[in-house]
């Protein structure tokens, strides 16, 4: 996996493995960061660099991560109760609860779908390593609804495919601050990684970030909150939860881009998912209701 950093002004004449370990929150130590630098997976401006260099502003930062050196080795297999919303010889559909994470890494290295997907199944694919067998694509921990497993690499394959090219229909559901003023609409923002909180991600500067398009209709209107469908046509991490922000209307519960104490979760729900079936070719939609704790009046 690699990421790209452009090193702001505020963060000039910190070490590099200083300035790494603030940018990848999701790598367990400096140490680890070192070991990328001086293996060469990590470049400055194109060019490898020690530990100790300063970075400036405007440095361009590429780092070539293997999440397998820093995930656990071996994922322990624990049984768990799984929504199974369908199952076939190739695929499975689960309707994830918020709260559950996806997948081990450092710091939740059990406890996750992946532990409990592994105690169910003998076969899944293994396209994206051993740490995330059958997983296809993401859901935020504190996002529910619905998400892909493939059980074969070929179907991995064909979904991946399709997910790369946005082919597949998606939509989530959320309450929202406020009253969002029309019934429908598009949020085109580019997207970028957040300055400061490297875990999160902002509206981008003129001319930079990447391609983010989300469009929206309002279902029922309250006093205080909106309920409204999202459908995005891109796939950026957070993505709707920032252009919901960005729109003046953040999704309750919202720790990161909102007031977490706006609502008992952060209310936002993947209720359906329509693609091309990766083997009969049919194609084939899920929804799942609305949880019900969006339908009630305004707390």
């Amino acid at each position: 996996m690699k990421q790209s950093h452009t090193v702001q002004e505020e963060y000039k004449d910190l070490r590099l493995d200083v300035y790494l370990a603030n940018a990848m929150p999701e790598v367990p130590s400096r140490m680890f960061i070192k070991k990328m630098i001086e293996a060469g997976q990590v470049k400055v401006n194109g060019h490898p660099e020690k530990s100790k260099y300063k970075v400036a502003a405007g440095d361009q930062i590429e780092a070539d991560i293997n999440e397998e050196d820093f995930a656990p080795k071996d994922i322990l297999a624990e049984k768990m109760e799984l929504n199974i919303f369908y199952e076939d010889d190739d695929l499975v559909v689960i309707n994830k609860p918020e709260g559950l994470t996806v997948h081990p890494a450092s710091g939740s290295q059990s406890g996750t779908l992946v532990n409990g997907l592994m105690y169910r199944y003998q076969e899944l694919s293994d396209v994206n390593g051993p740490v995330r067998p059958g997983i296809v694509h993401r859901l935020d921990r504190d996002t529910s609804g619905l998400i892909l497993i493939a059980k074969t690499n070929v179907a991995h394959a064909r979904l991946g495919r399709q997910f790369e090219k946005h082919t597949i229909m998606k939509r989530y559901v959320a309450r929202v601050q406020g009253k969002v003023q029309f019934d429908q609409g598009i949020i085109d923002v580019p997207l970028e990684q957040h300055k400061k909180y490297h875990d999160q991600r902002q509206v981008a500067s003129e001319g930079r970030g990447k391609a983010a398009i989300t469009l929206y209709q309002v279902l029922k209107r309250f006093p205080k909150s909106t309920l409204i469908a999202l459908y995005p046509q891109t796939g950026r991490t957070h993505q709707l939860r920032v252009h919901m922000k960005h729109l003046g209307h953040p999704i309750l519960g919202d720790e990161k881009y909102g007031r977490k104490e706006s609502f008992p979760r952060l209310a936002l729900h993947a209720q359906s998912i329509g693609f091309i079936h990766p083997i009969t070719k049919a194609p084939i939609e899920f929804s799942c209701p609305t949880p019900k704790e969006f339908l009630e009046n305004d707390l």
